[in-house]
């Protein structure tokens, strides 16, 4: 059986369109993103399989039936869109009530690698002729200017972190020997 063009040209907007709406920064854009996607997979799959008869022995031959796994994995495809529209909607959700806005931010850990990733990739460099940035100390990893070590650098007495959050590496490592006994 020929897929019937119209189909294939929903098919082709409903992934365009899902697409488009998943790269958006709004969660509720992403969601109805992830729906559209979802739809379409479902069409997808349907135009791959045959039109015929109901797929039970006894009431109809076997050469007139339908093929019945599109339809089951249209099922299931149902079922992954549905699991995955509840998650974004608690997500959407949960953003709504803490922040006020369903925006995804920027994180800054991403940011810096994409900073770092432009100055490596400027006009006329080459990655020979430049040395290893692992080489070259970052000002973060550089000692206050003041010799008295901050409240957040150092860990509680019983190695826990300090109000910054952050464990030192002989601390973490201690803690996941004392886990694993």
């Amino acid at each position: 059986m020929t897929p019937n063009l119209t189909y294939i040209v929903v098919v082709g907007v409903l992934f365009a369109a899902g697409v488009t709406l998943l790269l958006e920064r709004s969660l509720t854009r992403v969601l109805m993103g992830v729906i559209l996607l979802g739809n379409g997979a479902n069409l997808l799959l349907l135009t791959g399989g045959r039109a015929g008869g109901p797929p039970i022995v006894g009431t109809t031959d076997t050469a007139e039936m339908s093929d019945p796994l599109p339809q089951a994995m249209v099922l299931t495809a149902i079922v992954i869109t549905l699991g995955m529209t509840a998650f974004l909607l608690a997500l959407s959700y949960r953003s709504w009530h803490l922040n006020g806005h369903d925006e995804v931010q920027d994180d800054v850990e991403d940011r810096r690698i994409m900073d770092l990733a432009d100055r490596d990739e400027g006009p006329g460099t080459d990655d020979a002729d430049q040395p290893d940035d692992a080489d070259q100390p970052d000002d973060a990893d550089q000692p206050d200017s003041d010799d008295q070590p901050d409240s957040d650098d150092q860990p509680d007495g019983d190695g826990r972190p300090g109000p910054a959050g952050r464990r030192p590496p002989a601390a973490a490592a201690a803690g996941e020997r004392g886990r694993g006994a």
